[in-house]
């Protein structure tokens, strides 16, 4: 539905967006993930036409956006503070739009009322932004954005303003909305578990260029570029090349098991990256795996992250545990994962 082609903006000497393609589907919830400064921001602005590119071309079913003016697009943009006037109620804030394109009454009380119920605000219709919690707020700038029934629903960092457990909640009901109207949502984001939990396909970006493009589990389990492996979830990377076999030949370890990445060609320089939860803990006297000393153990409720010191490695690897660990630090311990629970990334010349 929404092609984004050769898009290339500059501020001064900083190149923002480098060549930016992307192809967005119908009903897609698609997320732009990446650290402050990578360009997400700024691509999102040119969609909604608050930005022009200096290259490049955005179309929507075929049509081209550059050329309306950002009031003519069938887009709406929620700003990351919500942006609500505080003078008005809750029910006024959600019709403005309507009201400025002069609908009938009846029809705007209709979608107001609609659209309220959806995101479950009917019963605080009534009162004004200031009397709301974050969470509350949050939902009636999406119910103002979904009111005129866009094509394409632009979020900028939609859920920075909330604190945990309110945003756990508010990514569950994001999800449940953009099932329930079918519009197409397209957010930016730097919190990779919102990406995660949230979008059917990810974005990574970095330096105002798109490293990858997948679905979460596949860009979990089969990272493609440095980057994103140690961007996206937390990761154990070792140096080295790309072996014969499913390994990686390293000058301080010896050979590591991986499952190479498509096209990655035997002496070349590259990466293994190992989740921490693919590291299994085992015995000090077993002949396999690499020999280390646990340096801390750490309890997050259902999980517990063990961190081992590995001779010849200045940072510790991270093994996550189900349950509490039953090592302690100072224990001596071997770390062992199989080959396809790895993978070998090339390293860019």
């Amino acid at each position: 539905m929404l092609k984004i082609d050769g898009i290339t903006r500059r501020f001064g000497d900083v190149t923002a967006l480098d060549g930016v393609s992307l192809e967005i589907g119908q009903g897609e919830f698609f997320a732009l993930l990446g650290p402050s400064g990578c360009g997400k921001t700024t691509l999102l602005r040119i969609i909604a036409g608050f930005e022009t590119p200096d290259a490049g071309t955005v179309t929507l079913d075929g049509e081209d956006l550059l050329d309306k003016q950002p009031n003519r697009r069938p887009i709406s943009l929620m700003f990351q503070s919500y942006a609500l006037f505080p003078h008005m109620t809750v029910r006024k804030n959600v019709a403005y739009g309507l009201e400025r394109e002069k609908l009938p009454r009846a029809e705007i009380k209709k979608r107001v009322g609609e659209v309220l119920e959806t995101v479950g605000l009917s019963e605080l219709a009534g009162r004004k932004p200031s009397q709301l919690s974050g969470g509350q707020r949050q939902r009636v700038a999406l119910a103002r954005s979904i009111v005129k029934r866009p094509r394409l629903l632009l979020l900028d960092e939609p859920l920075s303003a909330l604190d945990k457990k309110v945003r756990a909640d508010m990514q569950l009901e994001l999800k449940r909305l953009q099932n329930e109207v079918g519009i197409t949502f397209v957010v930016v984001t730097h919190d990779q578990e919102e990406a995660m939990s949230l979008a059917d396909r990810i974005a990574v970006f970095d330096s105002g260029a798109v490293r990858q493009v997948d679905e979460p589990v596949a860009l979990y389990e089969r990272p493609r570029t440095p980057f994103v492996a140690d961007f996206v979830g937390a990761n154990n990377l070792f140096e080295g090349t790309a072996g014969a076999k499913d390994e990686l030949e390293t000058e301080d370890f010896g050979v590591l098991p991986g499952s190479p990445a498509e096209g990655l060609e035997q002496g070349a320089k590259a990466l293994l990256a190992v989740r921490p939860e693919r590291v299994r803990l085992i015995g000090a006297t077993e002949s396999r795996g690499l020999k280390g000393t646990v340096v801390d153990v750490s309890f997050y409720g259902g999980v517990s992250h063990v961190s081992v010191g590995v001779p010849g490695r200045g940072k510790p690897v991270l093994a996550a545990v189900q349950g509490a660990s039953e090592v302690r630090p100072g224990a001596e311990v071997r770390l062992d994962w199989q080959a396809d629970e790895a993978v070998i990334i090339p390293v860019d010349q």
